[in-house]
């Protein structure tokens, strides 16, 4: 018995394992495998996954097969923490994906997966992924690694490497940052900070400079609506985890508006103000900044732990307010709130939307009693544009395409080519607060 045995060939130690749900669903993988690896392979479910990548015997394999179709598109938490644990132990994954939505492939993609093949695999593709992975090259950097969203282990000294700082288009110079805010709801925030956005994209022909906007809006932020974008799922994961975002990951979360105009979209779902903290928003607005020339926050018309954050990030803080009681109050407040807290109110730019027509001489009473009791000059006064804009915004797109001769269009023209200016004085170490030609409207000065 015992020499009969001694004759029977030891198994071949495993290279390599197939993750999925039930990998008879996928036999021309089967077949792919057994012809790169022989016997030298075994498959696994997600469960049994997780567990086995936590063993030391998981350290010796060569990579990992992912095989996933539309019906695992439910659970695409788990295989992304599948993929995780492997990049973890600096392993490499294979994406083998069957009618995979798009938004579903980026998710597991943005997870860390090296490379990715159809299925049905084409002849010999299974075989050109495999050569891929197998050439020294970017596939095998720390930044790949990094990629997966958690601390990276290098299996051979079993610590965490330290990885070379991001740089950006904007490395070398932060861009600058304007945060627009209502002092009432429905003043016109989000409507003046998707407009300035895209007039400072398109502020000259041949110098325009870059620009993201970012809706801060976590609740009913609708900067996306504005532009009839998607609101991508990673702007959840992205803002629960802000501490291992890297650029990579920022950029991927971003949506592009006729290629022009970057935008990082509220959430798909209400969620709590309080899922993010100061330090979140500290590294989203930081990375941003070297990302982009100009950087344009609409914040929610309310008061959080973070909007300090915000406050001191931003060059201008632009505080939109209407022709009423309630905006002028919560302006007032919203100042002693500042001093009170030791902000500096000269980054303030109080701007006044709806202001009345020429001829209404009594609102231009109200309008100069307002700035001398709140004890401000307003940065811009911008006249109301009437139900154009309301037409215009129902339809996603910004005023100068579809109204390019509405009053308040032009007005957001000329406000954005002086904030390209400030930003010009920003890059040169200049202080733009407070800092604006004089404007004659009605007869009154402002800013």
């Amino acid at each position: 018995m015992s020499s009969t045995l001694a004759l029977l060939p030891e198994p071949a130690p495993l290279r390599a394992v197939s993750v999925s749900r039930d990998v008879q669903e996928f036999d021309l993988l089967i077949e792919d495998m057994e012809a790169e690896l022989g016997e030298a392979w075994g498959d696994l479910d997600f469960a049994e996954a997780l567990a086995f990548l936590k063993q030391d015997e998981a350290q010796e394999l060569e990579f990992v097969v992912l095989a996933v179709d539309q019906e695992d598109e439910g659970h695409l938490l788990r295989i992304a923490d599948v993929i995780r644990a492997a990049k973890r132990i600096g392993l490499k994954v294979i994406l083998v994906a069957d009618g995979l939505g798009p938004m579903a492939l980026h998710e597991l993609m943005r997870a860390g997966a090296n490379d990715f093949a159809p299925y049905p695999l084409p002849e010999n593709a299974f075989s050109e992924a495999l050569a891929r992975l197998r050439m020294p090259g970017p596939a095998d950097s720390l930044d790949t690694m990094r990629h997966a969203g958690g601390d990276v282990i290098d299996p051979k000294s079993g610590t965490t490497p330290t990885l070379p700082a991001r740089t950006g288009e904007g490395s070398g110079s932060d861009g600058a940052v304007f945060a627009v805010q209502s002092a009432a709801g429905g003043d016109g925030a989000t409507t003046i900070a998707v407009n300035l956005a895209w007039n400072l994209a398109n502020v000259s022909k041949r110098d325009s400079p870059s620009v993201c906007v970012i809706d801060l809006g976590l609740q009913f932020g609708s900067v996306a609506t504005y532009f009839d974008l998607p609101r991508k799922p990673m702007i959840y994961e992205v803002l629960s985890d802000v501490s291992s975002m890297d650029e990579q990951a920022f950029r991927q979360a971003l949506g592009v508006y006729k290629d022009r105009l970057s935008v990082f979209t509220a959430p798909a779902d209400i969620l709590p103000l309080d899922l993010i903290g100061p330090d979140d928003v500290n590294g989203l607005l930081s990375l941003a900044r070297t990302c982009f020339d100009i950087v344009i926050v609409d914040m929610p018309a309310t008061v959080t732990a973070w909007t300090d954050a915000v406050f001191s990030q931003a060059d201008l803080y632009f505080v939109v307010c209407g022709l009423e009681v309630r905006s002028a109050q919560n302006a007032l407040r919203f100042q002693k709130l500042l001093k009170a807290e030791g902000l500096p109110t000269e980054k303030l730019a109080f701007v006044m939307n709806r202001a009345p027509g020429k001829m209404d001489l009594g609102g231009r009473r109200r309008v100069e009693k307002m700035a001398d009791s709140l004890d401000i000059k307003f940065y811009a006064v911008l006249p109301d544009g009437g139900k154009q804009i309301t037409e215009v915004n129902d339809q996603a797109a910004p005023l100068n395409i579809l109204a390019p001769r509405n009053a308040m269009a032009k007005e957001l023209q000329k406000m954005a080519a002086e904030l390209f200016q400030a930003r010009q004085a920003i890059s040169g170490g200049a202080d733009i607060s407070g800092k604006r030609g004089k404007k004659s409207f009605l007869g009154l000065k402002f800013g």
